[in-house]
């Protein structure tokens, strides 16, 4: 009898976690950041190397930072929404280049557009582990204050903006969600 009841609740239980694993969506994953500063950082501008990017850019408005590659098919996907929504002007978007090539980077923003304000050349990803990054790209609203509010993984696009972050900048400016 034994030999049998504990197989089957084995069973049991590993349906029960790969059921709920299947349930999740990998884009809500959590960030232990929300609700906290922005991670303090010092990097060099992808664009001119001798000037600074840091977590005090971020703040006095709300905006994106954006962590993205050329070597990334989902940053790729998301570019041209990206080049859309900073002519917008709704928000400043910041960029994090993770883990990539100067000159490709730059060659890419040359030729697909640039939205950001600046982007910081995290080459080696030292900076990108302490925002908690799995891979890029991924994205997060920070507040005026310099707090994180939101953190998505995976490319943006025209319906993420619109039900995730613009109701939750609308909150922050006080207009509403």
């Amino acid at each position: 009898m034994i030999r049998t009841l504990v197989p089957a609740t084995l069973f049991a239980v590993l349906v029960v976690f790969f059921w709920t694993g299947l349930n999740l969506n990998p884009s809500e994953i959590p960030s232990p950041l929300i609700g906290k500063p922005a991670p303090s950082f010092d990097l060099p501008q992808l664009r001119n190397p001798g000037a600074r990017l840091t977590e005090r850019d971020l703040a006095g408005e709300i905006s994106l930072l954006n962590v993205w590659a050329t070597w990334c098919a989902g940053c790729r996907l998301e570019h041209d929404f990206l080049v859309q929504l900073s002519r917008t002007g709704e928000v400043s978007i910041y960029g994090l280049n993770y883990k990539d090539n100067r000159a490709d980077a730059i060659a890419w923003l040359d030729g697909l557009g640039d939205p950001y304000r600046a982007s910081a050349f995290d080459e080696e990803g030292r900076v990108s582990i302490d925002w908690g990054v799995y891979g890029a790209p991924e994205t997060f609203l920070v507040d005026a204050g310099g707090v994180v509010r939101y953190k998505h993984i995976g490319p943006l696009d025209e319906e993420i903006w619109r039900t995730k972050l613009l109701p939750r900048i609308r909150l922050m400016r006080g207009d509403g969600g």
